[in-house]
């Protein structure tokens, strides 16, 4: 059984993809801080696959104890780097913050990677890189622009860590830029958490909806789109949790080393702000109390995935909607609630 070290396996993306990792036969050793996740993901994971996994509550920038997980599993095969502040417009007021945490945390992690042959490594990056593009949807082709946020150049610079050490060491990596996860768990055990106000889109609607926010912005309604408000690519996390599953299997099928692969993870749908909460208050019956504010610093104008390569590669497909990623995830605000 190859034995994967999930970063941020406490978050929300990192609990989803640890279920998926499991249910296809992989075991699984987590690292979380938990500076900005919950411990009680674990708890739905092993309600869910009915194993408890093993947390490592430490901060990736300490190196040395980084390296105690290494040592204690010396079965680690592969990574999944999910571990990072991923706020946009926090990232804005707090640049240097979102430097340190999130490349000296994936320096660390490539160190260790080469010293204990954990060779194939996943990054988690994120649409963010392309910038304001010119021409959507974005292929793995399209020229990354300067980034909108140091959040986005943190990914940018990621990447481009990861793809020299590739170059320099015996590694495998994957660079797997996706869109905009929402939604939970089918089960509704495992779900978003965010810490203190929401910056994502789809908990500030659910939070409005229940009532724990009197009210929600919408980011501008200028811009130049259909309705304008930004146009994103909403995706299910399940099925970005799967696509890093499937990545996982086919760096260690291939067993190719040197080589760094790339793949953006969307539905290839760009809807609306506005569009996505209609699709909300028609799924759950709801008249959600928005108002509309002024533009975000940071914010990317449109943007949406052509994923045609991670479909043939990885044999990936979306299996969830609009509908269902804004049902579950108002299942799961009404779970938290009770």
């Amino acid at each position: 059984m190859q034995t994967i070290l999930v970063t941020g396996g406490c978050g929300y993306i990192g609990a989803h993809t640890i279920v998926d990792l499991i249910q296809n036969g992989f075991d699984v050793v987590s690292v979380d801080n938990l500076s900005r996740s919950s411990a009680h993901s674990l708890e739905g994971i092993e309600k869910i696959t009915g194993k408890k996994i093993k947390n490592y509550v430490i901060d990736l920038t300490n190196k040395a104890a980084t390296e105690q997980i290494f040592i204690d599993h010396p079965t680690i095969t592969g990574i999944i780097h999910f571990a990072a502040y991923k706020a946009v417009g926090e990232s804005v007021e707090k640049p240097l913050d979102y430097y340190e945490n999130n490349l000296f945390s994936l320096i660390h992690l490539l160190q260790l990677a080469v010293k204990y042959h954990a060779k194939h490594f996943i990054f988690s990056s994120s649409c963010t890189v392309y910038g304001n593009p010119d021409h959507i949807p974005v292929t793995e082709l399209t020229e990354l622009k300067t980034a909108a946020s140091p959040y986005g150049a943190t990914k940018q610079m990621g990447e481009t860590m990861v793809q020299d050490s590739t170059v320099a060491h015996p590694l495998s990596s994957i660079l797997l830029r996706y869109f905009n996860p929402v939604g939970a768990h089918p089960s509704i055990a495992i779900g978003e958490l965010p810490i203190g106000r929401p910056q994502n889109l789809v908990p500030a609607i659910t939070q409005t909806a229940i009532g724990k926010l009197p009210k929600m912005q919408v980011y501008g309604n200028d811009y130049d789109t259909r309705d304008g408000s930004c146009i994103r690519d909403y995706i299910h996390v399940c099925d970005i949790a799967h696509a890093h599953t499937l990545a996982m299997q086919y760096s260690i099928k291939n067993n190719k080393v040197n080589h760094c692969e790339i793949f953006n993870l969307g539905t290839g749908n760009g809807i609306t702000v506005l569009e996505a909460i209609k699709a909300f208050e028609k799924v759950a019956g709801i008249t959600l109390n928005y108002e509309i504010g002024p533009k975000r610093p940071g914010d990317i104008v449109a943007i949406y995935a052509n994923n045609d390569y991670a479909v043939k590669k990885l044999g990936w497909t979306c299996k969830y909607d609009l509908d269902e990623m804004m049902r579950t995830a108002w299942e799961w605000e009404k779970s938290l609630a009770k």
